[in-house]
């Protein structure tokens, strides 16, 4: 191990007796009471000014959950009574407030992680930051958390002619996902043209009243998830009716089994589709 005992003294090295946990998200936060609730001391490394920086500083006002409170509430700490069943993305906030202010946790903001090794010859994790005076840290540990999100890093895809583009370009990350940058450009009276690359399963966020992913959550206890994908596709067929139609064409895969092999999630639809079909 590179580490001398003068990085030990001076602080440009930390020995941390538990884990060190990457990301002061929702799922950072949980891990961090988790262990709070057991004793267990922990570093929480967030590159941000403030907790939950994606829902704080890249999400638009309008946001709501997609799922009912019930399925998004961290361990130890359920949403208050008077939350409405589709919290708003403030009140969310408000919400890890609280729960931050609950377990007493501390994060180490303004750090970004560099780097994280793990030295076989001490058995041990050496995660390298970047803090925003320039400084470096170097924190030691046994165990490693990465808690960072699957929505940390955008993705831009290469457009021919884009470097000579003169206007100003706004990737979704910047702003919300697509379908409701549309729809918020149907709220304003513009006339938006979406462009999707591959195929996508659009499924309405409640069905028959029951919120689409409480049911699928019921079913997949007693049936096979091929069946439920059969079940979600019908019910959003004579919901939605066909959005192939519209140019939307479907995967082959179930959106389930998608979610499960490739990580996409299907898009809930909470007014876009209806303004595809008026047009």
């Amino acid at each position: 191990m590179d580490t001398t005992f003068d990085d030990l003294f001076s602080g440009r090295c930390i020995l941390v007796n538990g884990p060190v946990i990457v990301g002061a998200g929702p799922s950072g936060l949980s891990v961090g009471a988790g262990l709070k609730q057991e004793g267990v001391p922990f570093v929480i490394l967030e590159r941000a000014s403030c907790i939950a920086s994606l829902w704080q500083n890249w999400t638009y006002d309008r946001l709501e959950l997609h799922l009912p409170k019930q399925f998004c509430d961290l361990p130890y700490h359920p949403f208050p009574e008077n939350f409405p069943e589709y919290p708003t993305k403030h009140q969310f906030v408000d919400y890890l407030e609280s729960y931050v202010k609950k377990f007493d946790i501390n994060p180490r903001f303004n750090e970004s992680v560099q780097s994280a090794k793990f030295d076989e010859t001490c058995d041990l994790w050496r995660v390298k930051t970047l803090r925003d005076d320039d400084s470096t840290l170097e924190y030691i540990c046994r165990w490693l958390v990465v808690a960072t999100g699957e929505n940390a890093e955008k993705v831009v895809p290469e457009f021919e002619g884009l470097q000579e583009f003169g206007g100003s370009v706004l990737h979704a990350c910047d702003y919300k996902t697509g379908i409701e940058v549309s729809l918020d450009l149907c709220h304003h009276n513009a006339l938006p043209l979406m462009v999707v690359r591959s195929s996508v399963h659009i499924l309405p966020r409640e069905i028959f009243g029951k919120s689409t992913f409480e049911l699928s959550v019921k079913l997949t206890t007693w049936l096979p998830i091929w069946v439920v994908d059969k079940t979600l596709l019908v019910a959003a067929r004579l919901i939605l009716g066909n959005v192939e139609k519209y140019g939307l064409k479907r995967p082959s895969t179930g959106p389930l089994q998608l979610k499960n092999t490739q990580g996409k999630t299907p898009v809930l639809d909470i007014g876009a589709f209806k303004q595809i079909r008026s047009r």
